[in-house]
């Protein structure tokens, strides 16, 4: 399937690795010049340079920095020519007790998980409007359907953006310019940051890693993770011509781990 895409420009968040390279690899492979971002250098270049080697007929532009400032937000804007598609991602905030974070701890996850987001929407979706498409796609969290209760910092910002989102999206004035907002979000999926919390699991249990990620993967219906490949093909979709009657909604990628029926 073309996609329709080829020659877009697109602002890819927090793309050194994970889910938001795959996010940048699929677009890239539809022909999308892609201007990634991620604070750690060294891991952004040589995304950079791996994305250069397999897709050499599209632009890659690597600006490292923290998008949760408004300089970071500001140098990554100003190296794409125009926006037409927006990856929003960023990691989210520590497992806890809502009883140990103060102030600080909330006003980081809501500046990382819910308002830098809106910045960089609110920056680019007039622009978008204007030439008649654009594409936002937020990366959120499986726990946004299903609150995972140590994850307190994360289910509030995310929520936040969430419902800010679902009012936007359906907005005349965004919906009737062929422009959508949706909402990507995983479950378990193979990346640093989940094996980082097994790695912490298996620290605490006294079982071998490995142990401890199979019993992990065995609570899923699919008994395995999800990988970063299927996760970038799924945002490429929403970020295609295809695409243009999808909206406001939040697409769940979590191997049927979901009990429910909506």
């Amino acid at each position: 399937m073309d996609l329709g895409i080829t020659g877009k420009w697109a602002l890819v968040c927090a793309a050194s690795k994970g889910l938001g390279k795959g996010c940048a690899q699929a677009l890239a492979s539809e022909g999308v010049n892609v201007v990634i971002t991620a604070r750690g250098n060294d891991a952004l270049q040589a995304t950079a340079s791996e994305l250069r080697a397999a897709y050499p007929s599209v632009q890659v532009v690597a600006v490292a920095g923290d998008i949760t400032t408004a300089e970071g937000r500001a140098a990554a804007l100003s190296a794409c020519p125009q926006v037409d598609i927006l990856v929003n991602n960023a990691g989210g905030p520590p497992p806890g007790d809502f009883r140990d974070w103060n102030r600080d701890a909330w006003i980081k996850a809501l500046d990382a998980n819910m308002l830098t987001p809106i910045e960089l929407i609110k920056s680019v979706i007039d622009g978008m409007a204007g030439r008649g498409f654009g594409r936002i796609v937020n990366i959120t969290s499986a726990a946004v359907k299903a609150p995972i209760d140590i994850l307190g910092l994360s289910n509030g910002a995310r929520s936040g953006l969430t419902g800010f989102v679902a009012g936007l999206a359906r907005q005349t004035r965004v919906a009737s310019h062929n422009v959508t907002l949706n909402n990507l979000l995983p479950g378990p999926f193979d990346t640093d940051r989940l094996r980082g919390t097994m790695i912490g699991a298996a620290q605490k249990s006294g079982q071998p890693l490995e142990a401890v990620m199979d019993a992990r993967r065995k609570l899923n219906p699919t008994l395995r993770f999800g990988n970063a490949e299927e996760f970038g093909a799924m945002c490429a979709f929403l970020c295609s011509v295809h695409a243009g009657y999808v909206t406001g909604q939040n697409v769940l990628m979590d191997g049927g781990a979901y009990p429910g029926t909506f």
